[in-house]
């Protein structure tokens, strides 16, 4: 389990000082409880038997599902959480959006305090919260909220009771315009062997800027290979051309392992360069900008350009597909 308390974590919200306002006693649970939305936005629970939770250690402890808003959540509790470099316990809170109410195409605007309630005093321990939870954020939380020990010597603990809670303040369903891709990887057993091309060049110097490979076909596709100095001409850039990326069916694309080379005529001493790359009519094209700079290129020492003779590579593995809607 991560360290939630980590010193530069990232956070999703301004993480307030816990603040200690007077509220009416209230009466002890003995679980969750959930009034209903008429009555409060308020999810308590309480734990009973808190000292047994401790002996179990550091970790999460889940409360049961509960509903408001027609949304499912659940609160989190790590009674034995720790700050970076720093021995000392916290008690730390984290509310889960439930992956029931996890939806592609909705953000969930939610404003809420977490609540540990003093049940001898009535000064309830709060810590407001704003997140925003979608696919990609379904959880928020208050790392560090209150120090153990302070918790197990005040009117947070009761006979050996402890309530937490979550209250509700605003909860919005915001319609997002969102594009799901699902990508499909091949099992190994499953994949095509490697296709390679080789593009012998016989006078570097001769060539345009920027210059073109001859057009060639690997794995169904046709290919070809770009090649050019970068504008500070420091550089040499070579990327690997998807030549009619209208062929692909609209909405998907094609996983493609790729290997670009340019072959050491002297000694063996390849220099590649290799990514994992979608192609699709969107995107037909992918390489490095600066593969090469131009001095150890042209340096005959090297190898890679002997009497304007070099030779580049491109190898081509179809991995995987994707569908877009």
């Amino acid at each position: 389990m991560g360290n939630s308390c980590a010193k530069g974590a990232a956070r999703s919200n301004p993480v307030l000082e816990p603040e200690l306002k007077p509220k009416p006693k209230p009466d002890l649970i003995a679980n969750a409880t959930i009034p209903s939305q008429a009555e409060q936005k308020t999810f308590k629970w309480t734990v009973d038997g808190f000292s047994s939770l401790l002996d179990k250690g550091r970790g999460w402890t889940h409360s049961r599902v509960f509903e408001f808003m027609g949304l499912k959540w659940y609160l989190q509790l790590n009674p034995k959480d720790r700050k970076s470099n720093d021995e000392k316990e916290h008690v730390s809170l984290k509310l889960e959006l439930a992956r029931a109410s996890v939806k592609l195409d909705k953000v969930i605007e939610a404003s809420f305090k977490f609540l540990i309630y003093d049940q001898s005093y009535g000064k309830h321990m709060e810590q407001l919260v704003n997140h925003n939870f979608q696919t990609a954020s379904t959880t928020a939380g208050t790392p560090c909220m209150v120090p153990l020990e302070m918790l197990k010597t005040s009117g947070f603990l009761v006979n050996n009771s402890c309530t937490f809670g979550i209250e509700f303040i605003e909860v919005a369903t915001i319609e997002t315009n969102a594009t799901l891709e699902t990508l499909f990887v091949k099992n190994k057993n499953f994949i095509n062997k490697a296709k390679v091309y080789t593009w012998e060049i016989e006078d570097y110097f001769a060539l345009k800027n920027p210059s073109y490979s001859p057009e060639f076909e690997l794995s169904g596709y046709r290919w070809y290979i770009g090649m050019n100095p970068t504008s500070d001409g420091k550089h040499l850039s070579l990327f690997l051309n998807l030549k009619k990326p209208n062929d692909l069916p609209k909405d998907s694309g094609k996983l493609v392992e790729i290997t670009l080379t340019i072959k050491c005529l002297e000694n063996g001493k390849d220099l590649e360069g290799t990514g994992r790359i979608q192609y699709s009519d969107k995107g037909s094209g992918w390489g490095f900008d600066k593969f090469i700079s131009l001095e150890d290129f042209k340096d005959a020492s090297k190898g890679y350009l002997i009497k304007g003779k070099c030779c580049i590579e491109a190898e081509v593995t179809i991995v995987g597909s994707s569908k877009t809607k």
